[in-house]
């Protein structure tokens, strides 16, 4: 150990014999770890106990890491399956009373090319080298969290429930949930180093005289497309396989960490709603965090606001049926998976898009207070929820609960039951009821079956008022079937889920091909087919649909999208209106579209994607052309740009839809930046958005913010491309979070 200035004999003393201490400690928490592990396939990693808490810069120059084990023995999920990392990776492990520490040493033959540009917190690190940490501190086999950092120390965390995926084009994880936990990191001249630090509360587990968690790390090395795992590396796991980590070892008399988080928020600004004169905007409100017992936690809101809640992107629905929006607001987020209850294809009992949104207008609706309990007891899987809106508007007051319950099975495996209720002030809407139970079953790791049965009760319809459905997925690494069939009847009226169809009864078919061939620069190839059958409940068909589709996708991760044939069949019930006073007429309609798109390498500073779709549609024709592009120059800048040219040629009449976004962001460092996010939706007869926001993170989860915002902030989920709500809106917003 380096001593740096004057030391006293008695304290080289005390240091060396605490140095002893904890190299004996590594030396007997190995030795049981090994002896552990020697009976099963199960990797373990061994924590040690630290004296001081480690230096936290980012760097492993502080020698107590020297103490634990380093973990070394990487493998490759990505591109050769098993195969050893083609880059050393070192994990060390220490852990004190409140904390568990992770120092982490990528270490790359090529420094100069490590690729790090994102300076912004829970935003996708899939275009920078990443490390992944993932704990399941009750060892659910189901449950677990992921803490990620780049090698500018940028976090991005997230958890995971009953080991579901993320939704979109989240590579690992969902960030919806929010920790609070320590990152830093710096590029070295042999790779990158990071340290992390985790408090017990933030993990909100029971502690013990001897404690095992459920541990894995990911490594991503960008310009090789390389995914490195230290456990359960096959290409069938995701990183969201809590079933498939190994074992964190060697924690021993830790007391429980029980979360506690209070954070309130004051607001001040002023807003005008299209037509309306300027109105003071002051309020206050907050929420609390609290830790019921190991895995259960408790949330309450009050005066719930949202103004710093990312606004969405606008889209234009060629369709018949309602469009669905992801969920962007922080409390409907967390924990959000726990409610998940799927009916046909990506349809849902409950959708918290329905609560505290006019579904219609996309006008906001003031929520009041909500609670909600989530997370592990007695052997079940518990979601309750209630939250109350008041009136504003032509919205009445509303009271929306939700109860959710499963029984775990096999890791990833559960029967569950779900119940809503929404009570409203409207006479002629005064209450509806869902209830539903669903069940999973994972067989052999690769065969997944669902099933689920779910009926709603409303005033004024009776009877027709089911939905069940059952789907079977096989995944391996050579192909991929899917195939469901479901029956949703013509009273089913889900008013707190989304329900794309009823008076229906889907049946699908899916087979994907997925050889590596080996030639060229070629990773993969997707040859796949769908075919989709809907007719109404009566039997006469609404809806048909044949496809098929070819992917190549290299080993840069670029990739090339086609569907070189995809046939259509659609009866409209009544017109559809598109834009203005063009409408299709009600009839039978079937129309041939062929589609391809190119998406370039994440590993460089301009990436995009473009395709364009063309051929028939409802009588006429429509060529559809999309870019997505961004340009990262540095860490602190980034451009990025969409646009969706829509060109109708139809009998009732020639028209274009174009909507273009522009996003510019700037992070003066990790804790402030700045972002500007402008839109024009030529469907609109104000064409243009834009929103602007200043944030800077002043303490850990404690944020002050500065926002402008006019035009349309929430998408209408309704058919039919309606006129949305526009609102000018200027709002300072301070958040100071307190945790013990």
């Amino acid at each position: 150990m380096r001593l740096s200035g004057r030391m006293t004999s008695s304290k080289i003393v005390h240091c060396t014999l605490a140095s002893l201490a904890i190299l004996m400690a590594a030396d007997n928490e190995l030795a049981h770890a090994q002896t552990e592990a020697a009976s099963s396939s199960i990797r373990a990693a061994v924590a040690v106990r630290a004296e001081k808490a480690p230096r936290l810069d980012g760097t492993l120059d502080d020698p107590i890491w020297q103490f634990a084990p380093p973990l070394n023995d990487f493998r490759q999920r990505e591109p050769l399956e098993t195969a050893a990392a083609t880059e050393k990776t070192e994990v060390r492990i220490l852990y004190d009373a409140r904390h568990v520490y992770f120092g982490i040493h990528c270490y790359d033959t090529a420094p100069a090319e490590i690729v790090a540009t994102q300076l912004r917190r829970d935003l996708s690190m899939d275009l920078d080298d990443n490390f992944a940490v993932m704990i399941d501190p009750t060892r659910s086999h189901r449950n677990g969290y992921i803490f990620q950092v780049n090698p500018l120390g940028t976090q991005r965390d997230g958890e995971i429930v009953e080991e579901q995926a993320p939704n979109g084009n989240d590579s690992i994880v969902d960030p919806s949930w929010d920790g609070l936990w320590i990152s830093a990191a710096k590029v070295t001249r042999d790779g990158w180093t990071a340290t992390i630090a985790i408090p017990f509360s933030t993990l909100n587990f029971r502690g013990g005289s001897e404690v095992t968690w459920g541990l894995n790390f990911r490594r991503f090395i960008r310009r090789k497309n390389e995914e490195d795992f230290w456990s359960g590396y096959r290409r069938i796991f995701g990183f969201w396989r809590v079933s498939q980590a190994g074992q964190l070892q060697g924690l021993r008399n830790i007391e429980s960490g029980r979360l506690l988080v209070i954070k309130p928020y004051a607001l001040g600004g002023a807003q005008a709603f299209a037509g309306q004169p300027w109105g003071a905007l002051h309020r206050v409100g907050g929420d609390i965090k609290y830790g019921l017992a190991s895995n259960l936690i408790a949330v309450g809101t009050i005066n719930t606001d949202f103004s710093d809640a990312d606004v969405d992107q606008q889209q234009f629905n060629l369709t018949p049926y309602p469009i669905f929006v992801p969920e962007k607001r922080r409390f409907f987020l967390e924990d959000s998976d726990v409610f998940n209850f799927l009916l046909w294809n990506q349809d849902l009992l409950f959708f918290t898009r329905q609560i505290g949104i006019d579904p219609v207008t996309g006008q906001e609706v003031p929520i009041d207070a909500g609670g909600k309990v989530a997370g592990h007891i007695s052997g079940f899987d518990l979601g309750v929820m209630d939250v109350k809106t008041r009136a504003e508007g032509p919205n009445p007051y509303g009271n929306y609960a939700v109860l959710r319950v499963k029984r775990p099975l096999t890791p990833g495996s559960y029967i569950g039951f779900m119940a809503t209720d929404k009570q409203s002030g409207s006479p002629l809407d005064p209450y509806n009821r869902s209830g539903g139970i669903d069940a999973k079953f994972i067989v052999f790791r690769n065969l997944n079956l669902r099933g689920y049965y779910a009926k709603t009760w409303t005033s004024g319809l009776q009877g027709d008022n089911t939905a069940l459905g059952a789907r079977l997925t096989y995944a391996n690494n050579w192909f991929n079937i899917y195939s469901g069939h479901g029956v949703t009847e013509k009273n089913f009226n889900s008013e707190m889920g989304f329900v794309t169809r009823i008076d229906d009864q889907p049946t699908i078919f899916e087979f994907n091909f997925t050889p590596r061939p080996r030639v060229g620069n070629i990773r993969e190839l997707d040859l796949g087919a769908f075919v989709a059958h809907d007719p109404n409940t009566a039997g006469r068909l609404i809806y048909k649909e044949w496809a098929a589709n070819v992917r190549v996708l290299f080993n840069s991760s670029a990739e090339i999208d086609s569907a070189p044939q995809d046939v259509v069949y659609q009866f409209l019930t009544q017109p559809l209106n598109l834009y203005k006073n063009i409408s299709i007429p009600a009839g039978g309609y079937r129309f041939t579209s062929h589609s391809l798109g190119y998406t370039s390498s994440g590993s460089h500073k301009v990436t995009f994607a473009a395709s364009e779709q063309w051929g028939g549609y409802y009588g006429g024709h429509l060529n559809t052309a999309t870019l997505l592009g961004q340009y990262r120059p540095n860490p602190h800048l980034a451009l990025a740009l969409n646009d969706t040219l829509n060109c109708f040629r139809l009998p009732q009449g020639n028209f274009n839809i174009d909507l273009t976004g522009v996003q510019i962001s700037y992070a003066f460092n990790r804790f402030l930046n700045m972002t500007t996010f402008v839109q024009a939706d030529t469907a609109q007869t104000q064409a243009v958005s834009a929103n602007f926001r200043i944030r800077y993170t002043f303490r850990p989860d404690s944020d002050l913010y500065v926002i402008y915002n006019v035009g349309s902030r929430f998408q209408s989920l309704a058919a039919g491309n309606l006129m949305q709500v526009r609102q000018e809106k200027i709002a300072v917003k301070i958040t100071y979070s307190w945790s013990r």
